[in-house]
């Protein structure tokens, strides 16, 4: 590319960000692609909020907004940015015309949702209108919404039963392992006492070894889960996640949703579609009574895994709330505590909460997708919790 070609292709897009008025001070028109890729920014980004059908441009070539509430017109627009920019991009201009424009009852047409790039954040928007949904709409939002967990069930599912299987194997210690099967670490750091300092060596009176994963259940996991608005994505993850939990036979799994009601959707765990459908974003939030359900569930303590995911704004009783975290973990329960369980960072949270639990051995944190195998396993073998350096709530 020449030194004036570089310069041009400058020009042309900062043409695009400023938007063509008066003011940009490029002095460029735009032509073909690059004009309806501005068309497509307009309608969304333009300052004029119009109500027109479709792009609508000022004298002076200014831009301003003309989705309107025309759904035909933002059919036509979804279809536009699907073509001009990629899917991330794509995703991200669908949340804000969602946010900027009102366009949230248009998802509640087909034909709408037939044009829309399929993501976690558009999920959440049609749970949250799930009760409002016409019975004609509702198998085109099923089918978004079956896209998106197939996608994230593609991307988690194999590691995290691979991970969650070794860390089953190791939690089943034995004493007479076979040669293959003994924990080396272990077994010296028990023996230590029979050093022979003389052959520099230790003498393993006593093997400890991994034990071998059987049909039989090992473990307990509840995963209790906040269904207030700002969780939305925790939500769709956390459902796919418990999906996958409960395919394993040695793991035991419970789904309990909330808000100011608890609702119990472990029967639904074979379809994650169908336990997202069961929940309803919005509402209050009592997570003290949530808790006080999983904890009436428990009966192997020591064996058991309880995973909140709130944002802790609790509008039930507090110190209740801390007792039942405190006695579970008295009882040998493993207690983790994730603020988030999405890809979307640091989340807005309550801190004196989070402080509380912090003090109670239970460090609340916000959790990627990612990572969150690694802190199952963590907890199933009742090993630290690998807490991101940029935890939120440590």
């Amino acid at each position: 590319m020449t030194t004036h070609d570089a310069a041009d292709e400058r020009l042309r897009r900062w043409r695009l960000v400023l938007g063509g008025d008066s003011a940009d001070g490029t002095g460029r028109a735009l032509t073909g692609q690059d004009a309806a890729m501005d068309g497509a920014l307009t309608a969304l980004y333009g300052g004029g909020g119009g109500a027109g059908t479709g792009t609508s441009r000022k004298g002076g070539g200014g831009r301003s907004a003309g989705l309107g509430a025309s759904a035909p017109s933002v059919a036509r627009w979804l279809g536009d940015i699907r073509t001009y920019f990629p899917s991330s991009v794509v995703q991200v201009m669908q949340r804000d015309a969602i946010q900027r424009l009102g366009l949230s009852a248009l998802l509640l047409e087909p034909e709408m949702l037939e044009a829309v790039e399929p993501d976690v954040h558009l999920v959440g928007t049609l749970l949250s209108l799930n009760k409002a949904m016409p019975e004609t709409t509702k198998e085109t939002a099923r089918a978004v919404v079956r896209k998106v967990v197939a996608d994230i069930e593609k991307r988690l599912a194999t590691r995290t039963r691979a991970t969650l299987t070794g860390a089953l194997d190791r939690s089943a210690r034995i004493n007479r392992p076979r040669h293959r099967d003994i924990d080396w670490d272990r077994t010296i750091r028990a023996n230590l006492r029979n050093y022979l300092p003389e052959y520099g060596t230790v003498v393993p009176e006593r093997l400890i070894g991994y034990g071998r994963a059987s049909q039989s259940v090992k473990k307990e996991v509840v995963l209790c889960i906040d269904q207030s608005g700002s969780m939305a994505a925790s939500v769709v993850y956390a459902s796919v996640f418990g999906a996958v939990l409960a395919s394993m036979r040695s793991i035991s799994t419970r789904l309990v949703v909330f808000d100011t009601a608890v609702v119990d959707l472990t029967d639904q765990l074979d379809d994650p579609v169908d336990v997202l459908f069961g929940t309803q974003l919005g509402g209050g939030t009592d997570i003290n009574r949530a808790l006080a359900y999983c904890q009436s569930q428990i009966t192997r303590p020591a064996d058991t895994v309880v995973v909140l995911i709130s944002d802790l704004y609790e509008g039930g009783i507090r110190d209740e709330m801390l007792k039942r975290v405190a006695a579970m973990k008295a009882s040998g329960v493993q207690f983790v505590a994730l603020l988030a369980l999405s890809d979307e960072g640091a989340p807005a949270y309550d801190r004196d909460h989070a402080a509380a639990l912090a003090a109670l051995d239970a460090p609340a944190f916000a959790c990627t997708p990612d990572l969150f195998p690694e802190v199952m396993a963590a907890a199933i073998e009742k090993r630290p919790l690998p807490i991101p350096d940029t935890a939120t709530g440590a």
